[in-house]
């Protein structure tokens, strides 16, 4: 006999069997047995997600005034100096005033050559934190269909199974 007629002839007497295997079960017992599968689909959920994500853009920004601080500095320290070299009263006060004029025209003519004092258009980078989204198929489970003493049966279940699923039967009176 070969192996393919003798598949259907062992589903058949399992089906004959089990209820003389079950006999000895007592009412409201539960046992465990096998199943085996005949179908695994898997099943997807479309998931969606925000990644973070940096974007910067050049911004280019009119510059027309000037910038006051170098000549302010300039006085303040020529001022300082030049108070500190007089040795008399009135000498302190010239070279107080002296100093800040030329302290003030030092810092004017470095900051001139530094570029602060040029009108213009200066570029800025500018960056922000924006979410993009994306959407994904994410395995959720596996829908199992397998067949227990000629009876076909469904389930979800969150691992692939293997050949078979491990089944529980509940033996109770038909009244």
């Amino acid at each position: 006999m070969n192996h393919r007629a003798l598949k259907p002839m062992l589903l058949t007497l399992s089906c004959l069997v089990m209820p003389f295997a079950l006999a000895g079960v007592a009412w409201g017992e539960v046992i465990r047995d096998r199943a085996r599968v005949v179908n695994v689909e898997p099943v997807y959920e479309k998931v969606r997600y925000s990644v973070p994500v940096e974007t910067c853009t050049t911004e280019y920004v009119s510059h027309h005034g000037r910038s006051h601080t170098a000549p302010i500095v300039g006085a303040i320290i020529g001022g300082a100096v030049g108070h500190a070299v007089g040795h008399h009263k009135r000498n302190k006060q010239i070279g107080t005033v002296v100093g800040a004029l030329l302290g003030g025209t030092i810092g004017a003519d470095v900051a001139r050559r530094h570029g602060s004092h040029r009108p213009g258009i200066h570029e800025r980078q500018v960056c922000d934190v924006v979410d993009e989204y994306h959407t994904e198929d994410r395995l959720t489970g596996y829908d199992v269909t397998y067949r227990y003493a000629g009876w076909t049966y469904t389930a979800r279940m969150d691992h692939k199974p293997g050949k078979y699923v491990p089944v529980h039967i509940r033996v109770t009176p038909l009244v």
